[in-house]
């Protein structure tokens, strides 16, 4: 997968690490970007083109995929982050939210742009998981849940998705400098500087970019007797 020339659509484009993908898409030299989010107006770089997409709407979805039928790079970037307590009276109805955009929303706009990335020769799809795929914090069970689910799925479209010729890169990352982790106290990575890597990562081949040191640590710790998921 070759970042010249491609065609790219980005969920959740209008800010963070989806604004930083297509930042580092339009310099790497993709000869479009599609900047997708539920607001189009809230999208205001200039060079791509906007898409109105709620990820969680089927219609939406299978429109998007209708129209940009040129796309040859999916980066499934859109997600939530809403805290709550493994017990508390909202944590269902809580979880729900996030398995409905972080995970479902993955899946489907995978399945609808499978076609089409078939269709322009294979190309690739970027899925944007998190650390919290393997560790989690308290409060953030159903965010780490739902990571936890679209990694599993990312492994099987992986699967699927080789036999049609088209690539599936997972990115795994902690903090980054987003409106998601304002507030939070810790060392954060910038979104530009994933975003470079993970384009770079991809156009090398990789199945999976660890994109900062927790995460990297965190992956390694899976095979120890001390998992960094034991707390």
């Amino acid at each position: 997968m070759k970042l010249k020339n491609a065609v790219v659509f980005i969920t959740g484009a209008n800010r963070g690490l989806g604004r930083a993908f297509a930042e580092a898409a339009l310099a790497a030299g993709a000869a479009k970007v599609y900047a997708a989010a539920r607001d189009i107006t809230s999208i205001d770089l200039p060079g791509v083109v906007p898409v109105a997409l709620d990820v969680t709407d089927a219609a939406q979805v299978a429109a998007a995929a209708a129209r940009c039928s040129d796309v040859t790079l999916l980066i499934n970037n859109a997600g939530i982050s809403q805290g709550s307590g493994v017990l508390a009276d909202d944590a269902i109805a809580t979880a729900r939210r996030h398995f409905d955009t972080n995970f479902f929303g993955v899946w489907a706009l995978t399945q609808a742009f499978a076609p089409v990335l078939q269709a322009n020769g294979g190309g690739a799809v970027l899925n944007v998981l998190s650390v919290l795929s393997w560790v989690t914090l308290p409060g953030l069970t159903p965010y780490s849940a739902s990571k936890a689910a679209a990694w599993a799925l990312s492994n099987g479209l992986r699967q699927e998705l080789k036999a049609q010729g088209t690539q599936l890169t997972s990115l795994h990352v902690g903090y980054m400098d987003t409106d998601m982790t304002r507030g939070i106290e810790a060392p954060k990575s910038s979104p530009a500087e994933v975003a470079r890597l993970a384009l770079a990562e991809l156009e090398a081949g990789a199945f999976e970019v660890l994109a900062d040191d927790i995460s990297r640590q965190v992956k390694q710790s899976l095979s120890t007797p001390t998992p960094a998921y034991a707390g």
